[in-house]
């Protein structure tokens, strides 16, 4: 039986963890580096969050060696101070979601993992919050490639480490809200299902 790798994004796409998310975020670099830069305006949808932490404070004026020397500490700040606010305010979850997910978990016709620019721990912590954790057979995280669009190659591997079938791109479906999400697929050669459930506007979608 032919199967398909289903590979989920999450904010915008599976769920919205909302102002406790971002005040956590802008927390960490304010504690960290001494200002959050741009972060009330960041487009953070489709990004990967150590770029984001990149892109944000040299923006700022921090030097590059600075920013990559304690990017890590911004992240787990960020981490602890989202794991304690979500177990106070748990994300939406986007149209449909509640019935989608297990459905095609439990699909035999369907392997379904997450492709996301959250790091492992992010992922952990939200989907874990909105119950969703344990759907899914893995993830690729957006500490584990540069760009967005080497996530995909990654998939692959771990896909076959993780389940023993060497799929190819166009056994793949990429589901995200940015157009980030379609280069990321499309780079890969997979289908791609781009929603509108995020801050992306239509015709971005399409146009990607």
């Amino acid at each position: 039986m032919s199967r398909r790798l289903l590979l989920f994004d999450i904010d915008g796409t599976l769920l919205s963890s909302g102002p406790p998310a971002s005040a956590a975020f802008s927390g960490a670099l304010e504690r960290v580096f001494g200002t959050a830069g741009s972060a009330s305006t960041y487009r953070f949808e489709g990004r990967l969050d150590p770029v984001i932490v990149r892109e944000l404070m040299e923006e700022a004026g921090i030097p590059a060696e600075t920013v990559e020397a304690r990017t890590r500490e911004a992240l787990d700040l960020y981490l602890d101070g989202l794991e304690e606010a979500l177990a106070k305010s748990r994300p939406t979850l986007k149209p449909g979601i509640e019935a989608l997910v297990p459905r095609v978990a439990a699909d035999p016709r369907a392997v379904t993992a997450l492709l996301t620019g959250n790091v492992e721990r992010g992922a952990r912590i939200k989907l874990t919050a909105a119950g969703l954790w344990h759907h899914f057979a893995f993830g690729v995280w957006g500490d584990e490639a540069p760009a967005r669009t080497g996530l995909g190659t990654v998939a692959l591997a771990r896909a076959a480490e993780k389940t023993g079938i060497a799929f190819r791109g166009e056994d793949c479906v990429v589901i995200g809200d940015s157009q980030h999400d379609v280069a990321c697929g499309k780079a890969i050669g997979a289908r791609v299902v781009a929603v509108t459930t995020g801050r992306t506007p239509r015709a971005t979608l399409e146009e990607a």
